[in-house]
């Protein structure tokens, strides 16, 4: 990594901070000054469960099962916002060109997941997709292991994720992880035909698959912040249905 690539990473992180995202002010305000404090944000007695998996493993189904469940909230990945950042799509800038925008893209992740993690909820139970965790440990581990991302910004992305988790309380009661082939996954992408994963091969969903099992299955990579539920996800909508009914008593004990 030459100094000036190292300058130019380290210029266009410094442009995210200085300038945040339309709503990052008030996601900052809210970690700055709860009570005083930037720890214990968690609301007491109350639990978190996050639904991992594959891009096209059924997350979103899964919870739209849920989501009419009493005591109960349900909050989706922010693809969103992802999509359209003022006007710009960082989400779609990652899968053309990795290289030059997965700090940009992974930056903002990072941002908006804290959000969730950290928002207030009504109900005793909430259910992510997906989590802060996996952000760093799957999708940013790819981009750095693929040789998409310099060292530079996978060091800083990965200083900001230690500060986060270490200062602000982002404990997990349970994770869902909905296990799929990659090969069900690349069916599934095709059909739903998002504009952005048109360009998704077959190998980077084995990537991610891989990185998953070593983080919930072997247990190999990087911590795992709660107890895991796995769920074989290669199945019909139907069957599926029936897996998340014999899994209820399981899922909505965490």
């Amino acid at each position: 990594m030459s100094l000036s690539a190292a300058a130019r990473a380290c210029c266009r992180l410094l442009t995210v901070i200085r300038c945040p995202p339309v709503g990052s002010s008030s996601i900052m305000s809210r970690l700055l000054h709860s009570d005083g404090q930037v720890n214990g944000l968690k609301n007491k007695g109350k639990s978190t469960i996050c639904v991992e998996g594959n891009i096209a493993s059924g997350k979103t189904s899964c919870l739209e099962y849920f989501s009419n469940t009493a005591n109960l909230e349900v909050m989706t990945e922010p693809v969103a916002k992802w999509r359209d950042v003022q006007g710009h799509n960082p989400l779609g800038l990652m899968y053309t060109d990795p290289t030059r925008w997965g700090l940009t893209l992974q930056t903002y992740v990072q941002l908006t997941m804290l959000d969730v993690h950290t928002k207030p909820s009504l109900s005793p139970v909430k259910m992510m997709e997906r989590s802060i965790h996996s952000a760093k440990y799957i999708f940013v581990e790819n981009l750095y292991k693929s040789g998409k991302m310099p060292e530079v910004d996978y060091v800083v992305l990965t200083e900001w994720f230690n500060w986060i988790t270490k200062n602000i309380d982002l404990s997990v009661d349970l994770i869902v992880y909905l296990r799929t082939s990659p090969e069900t996954c690349y069916q599934r992408l095709k059909m739903r035909c998002r504009e952005e994963e048109s360009v998704i091969p077959l190998e980077y969903l084995s990537a991610i698959h891989g990185l998953y099992e070593e983080w919930l299955i072997d247990r190999s990579s990087f911590p795992v912040p709660a107890p895991v539920l796995v769920i074989d996800a290669d199945k019909s909508m139907e069957e599926m249905i029936q897996h998340y009914e014999e899994n209820r008593g399981k899922i909505l004990a965490a």
